[in-house]
């Protein structure tokens, strides 16, 4: 026994100065990363938020089991970590004593009982991970493999490995058994009925596989720290510390404030700065990366989750939110010796590859041997998707927001189209580079008025709510047609509103996806400016992207405001009964099939997911059909990020993909929440159109307008106002009845727009219906000169089978 105590403890020992050299090296690598003061605040003052994180996230597993057969597969195997470090406590334990039990528990039957039972499930779990690789192998899937680009030798080793301690656990504990060592009486069955195995064996034979397999036990493991501290698999110690120091409630909605030196950048004393304070403005190398990016970095699993579900990665684009915090990883490690190097003189004295590494651009292309592609960089939209599947909460949009800011502020090296648009929002407050003077064109027509702050009300504190009309809202020609029906059903309604007209700028959104934060702080002040003088406090807004803005990151700039999408207040409406949809009479034709698309920046980044579909299912006379990706797992539109405005060369497009999946469903009316999304869907329907892969009379509407649409149903106002009062809830209960079945009616409600479906002067009332000629024609060459046809195959949604 002598002898085992000595080489347990011999190996124990150089072991664990092995691990101590590697757990310093990290150390000293990530606290190298810039100040991150509010990660720790985050957990210091919010200590319930971060202790629920742990408790849902980390010992839940909720994110992991939102992907059911492989989340079930992981939490076994997490568990196994937890509950067998017990036996290993009882295995340094029997190098002492052959009879060591853990104090007070050691003989507890439900003890012993859960060490065996969760060895066996992991051991299932292991076959699982195995199925799962081996039908999702790059080999055969290539991109759609959600493995492509790991480490694939590495998870092969680490899952043989866990094999290995869970046959040495056995094999030691049924040894220990069969000599009567084994703390449990009962309880350990497996354990227990292996120890039968020894049956006849003498003695000393016994206590000789004791040994044998108490060593290799520990052994196994102690390879096995070594293996996952110079691994991917360092996660299973850093999840948790990641997610303890994670954005909260999640790293989506706002974008993570500039920093410089650990404190948000204030444009009001950006003059007080120093000179090379101007280097640190966003990311330009990965030391400029906070810890809390460089821990990130650290604890990514390769799982390729993110990568599944990343629009950019589906369409045949660069960017994989998976392997570009894999190349961050890689090159901060190797460049690690360079960056914690105690002077230029210990610097000289260092490899060559570890300066060669040091002297690459963190952004450049091949031929300038950057680590990121400047295509990489610029492909994302800011869906958001990696954010939300990332089951160790990395995140991976701030990090591209900061090496964006890095290149537009400091390198001004961007996407040539982006010029348009700073110099737009610059000079003239929209994107679309428009005459402020043309915001209230779109209130042209409507016979009733549209009140205007500082024409016709002094501020807001005389109307209920701020319409924030928004930059498409107000020049973008379909855009407006929501922007109308908005107006219109708060009018019907009787709810009081006021515009702020050419008082509106644009919330800056597209400054800072693209990484112009000067151009956002700048348009965000003057903003704010006009909501405090005007009165604002409660905005309703059909843009997802001026929502999210205004919701979510206007309160730094010293404004409270409660913000609501169009469709959360006019679903409030209907619940009112002050809108009242009427099933469709006379000739009109019933059942028509709806689909509706998840805006990434309504949804994803804000959680607002039931109210469009609360007022679609509501419509008389109409069916509801989800598209197969929904919800949390809705595919983008392409246009987020800054990207409406940049050209889509690389891959097929993204719309496109989104609008063949909407097409499969055989709706009749794709519904959207967003202008956004309204065109990049309009664009592909039209293209899918032009190739005869999709029906004539399929359309492109906001949902405020297919709402509007079944209100105008009623034939004279008297009906209307008898529908709004005493019969309210009927006609809806009766809406939602017809909602999921066909009506016999033989009268078909059509869109707003169409001129013969207006009770009200149509063509003064609405633009004319995007399908006319002229504008189709127009549409059609614009997406046939820029768009490529996605291949069907490569957007199905993996099965649970398939994911991990």
């Amino acid at each position: 026994m002598d002898v085992v105590l000595v080489l347990g403890l011999v190996m124990t020992a150089i072991t664990l100065g092995l691990a101590g050299q590697r757990v310093l090296f990290l150390w000293r690598l990530i606290t190298s990363g810039q100040p991150a003061p509010d990660r720790i605040e985050g957990v210091t003052k919010r200590t319930g938020s971060a202790v629920k994180s742990q408790l849902v996230e980390v010992l839940g597993q909720k994110k992991l089991l939102n992907w059911t057969i492989p989340g079930a597969a992981h939490l076994f195997v997490m568990y196994a970590f937890l509950i067998l470090a017990t036996v290993y406590v009882e295995a340094y334990g029997a190098l002492f004593n052959p009879e060591f039990a853990i104090p007070v528990i050691g003989h507890w039957a439900i003890l012993g009982f859960l060490q065996d039972f969760i060895g066996v499930m992991c051991f299932f779990g292991l076959v699982t991970f195995a199925i799962i690789r081996l039908k999702n192998s790059p080999e055969k899937l290539g991109r759609k493999s959600r493995f492509e680009g790991s480490h694939l030798g590495g998870a092969w080793l680490v899952l043989f490995m866990i094999f290995n301690v869970l046959w040495t656990m056995f094999f030691f504990r049924g040894a220990a058994s069969a000599a009567g060592n084994l703390p449990y009486e009962n309880g350990a069955f497996l354990s227990i009925g292996l120890g039968k195995l020894f049956d006849g064996f003498s003695e000393g034979t016994i206590e000789a596989l004791e040994h044998v397999g108490l060593l290799l036990h520990i052994g196994v493991m102690l390879v096995f720290l070594i293996i996952v501290l110079n691994s991917k698999h360092l996660h299973i110690f850093l999840a948790p510390i990641n997610v303890l120091f994670g954005r909260r409630p999640v790293a989506l909605g706002a974008v993570k404030p500039l920093m410089v030196h650990g404190k948000p950048l204030d444009i009001e004393t950006m003059d007080d700065l120093e000179e090379e304070d101007f280097e640190h403005l966003g990311v330009g190398k990965v030391e400029d990366f906070s810890w809390k990016g460089l821990l990130d970095f650290s604890t990514c699993t390769e799982c390729g989750r993110c990568q599944s579900q990343c629009p950019a990665w589906a369409t045949e684009k660069p960017l994989s939110p998976k392997l570009l915090i894999m190349d961050l990883r890689d090159h901060a490690l190797a460049k690690a010796p360079h960056t914690l190097a105690g002077g230029e003189k210990e610097r000289a004295g260092l490899p060559t590859s570890v300066l060669t590494e040091a002297e690459r651009p963190l952004i450049g292309d091949a031929d300038s041997y950057g680590v990121i592609d400047p295509d990489v960089l610029w492909s994302c939209t800011n869906c958001g998707a990696c954010v939300q599947q990332c089951p160790v909460d990395i995140e991976h949009v701030d990090h591209i927001i900061d090496m964006r800011r890095y290149q537009v502020l400091v390198e001004s090296n961007f996407p040539s189209e982006l010029n348009n648009i700073f110099k737009g929002l610059e000079r003239k407050g929209n994107p679309w580079n428009m005459d402020p003077k043309n915001r209230m064109d779109w209130a042209k027509g409507l016979d009733f008025e549209v009140k205007q702050v500082g024409r016709d009300i002094e501020d807001l504190d005389s109307v209920e709510w701020l319409f924030w009309v928004g930059c498409a809202g107000a020049y973008e020609d379909r855009a407006k047609k929501t922007t109308q029906a908005v107006a219109e059903l708060l009018n019907i309604a009787g709810v009081t509103f006021g515009v702020l007209g050419d008082g509106e700028t644009c919330t800056g959104d597209p400054a800072r996806r693209a990484g112009n934060e000067i151009v956002f702080a700048q348009l965000a002040m003057q903003n704010t400016e006009v909501f405090k003088e005007t009165k604002v406090k409660k905005v309703v807004s059909t843009c997802a992207h001026c929502f999210n803005t205004l919701k979510n990151e206007y309160a730094e700039f010293g404004v409270e405001l409660e913000v609501v999408h169009h469709t959360q207040l006019l679903n409030r409406l209907v619940r009112e009964g002050k809108l009242t949809p009427v099933a469709p009479t006379g000739g009109e034709v019933a059942g028509k099939t709806i689909t509706y698309h998840d805006p990434c920046f309504l949804g994803r980044h804000n959680k607002v997911y039931e109210p469009p579909r609360e007022l679609l299912s509501v419509i008389p006379g109409a069916t509801f059909k989800e598209m197969p990706r929904n919800s949390e797992k809705s595919f983008c539109c392409g246009a987020g990020g800054a990207r409406m405005w940049m050209e889509e060369t690389i891959g097929s497009r993204i719309n496109v993909n989104r609008t063949e999946e909407a097409i499969a469903t055989g709706a009749d009316q794709i519904a959207v929440g967003c202008p956004f999304c309204r065109v990049m869907l309009d664009d592909g329907l039209t293209l899918k159109q032009s190739e005869g892969k999709a029906r004539e009379e399929v359309e492109v509407l906001d949902v405020a307008q297919m709402l509007l649409a079944s209100i105008k149903r009623a034939p004279e106002p008297k009906a209307a106002k008898e529908a709004a009062t005493g019969p309210a809830a009927a006609a809806v209960a009766t809406a939602t009845a017809v909602a999921t079945a066909p009506d016999t009616s033989t009268e078909e409600p059509e869109p707003i727009s169409a001129p013969e479906q207006e009770r009200l002067p149509a063509e003064e009332l609405v633009p004319a219906q995007e399908e006319e000629p002229t504008e189709l024609d127009a549409r059609e060459e614009e997406a046939e000169a820029s768009t490529t046809i996605v291949d069907e195959s490569g957007t199905s949604e993996a099965s649970e089978d398939d994911k991990a």
